[in-house]
């Protein structure tokens, strides 16, 4: 028999058993499902992306059956003090920009116009945040950022 005592074998499982579980709890608390209502209402108010991640995933559901050219969706995260200015540059863009002004280093996160039944994802590069600075993020498709926002937090 190679171990007298079968408390160390049990205990060797059960630190596997946690360091497994932990990456897994990790893994998964670098990105988030966000879905759209018909309401036009993101399902999440509050993103918090851990400093820990590398990068984090948006992932994002349009419920409803209407096309994006006509009730399209995505989701922009900026700084809040850059929220009108990318949401005017967007506009000009329009719907084959997918509503983003090309090249604009003010987005730090864009996905693409999704419709009703529709996902898409993107990804954020956690480096570009700052914890001093505060985030927004919603939806640049004309007239829904009044009601499709919520805040970023880096924690």
């Amino acid at each position: 028999m190679l171990f007298k005592n079968k408390t160390l074998p049990a205990l060797l499982s059960a630190s596997i058993s946690a360091f497994i579980f932990s990456s897994t709890a990790q893994a998964a608390a670098c990105s988030i499902d966000v879905e759209v209502s018909t309401g036009m209402i993101y399902s999440a108010k509050n993103i918090d992306v851990p400093k820990t991640c590398k990068d984090f995933t948006i992932n994002l559901k349009a419920a409803g059956t209407m096309p994006k050219a006509v009730m399209g969706h995505n989701l922009v995260i900026s700084k809040e003090a850059d929220q009108k200015a990318v949401i005017d540059d967007g506009s000009k863009a329009g719907l084959p920009a997918n509503y983003v002004k090309a090249g604009d280093t003010r987005v730090l996160l864009a996905t693409n116009i999704i419709g009703g039944g529709e996902k898409t994802s993107a990804k954020l590069d956690v480096k570009k945040l700052n914890a001093k600075d505060k985030y927004t993020f919603y939806c640049t498709f004309p007239g829904h950022a009044m009601m499709m926002k919520g805040i970023l937090n880096l924690v």
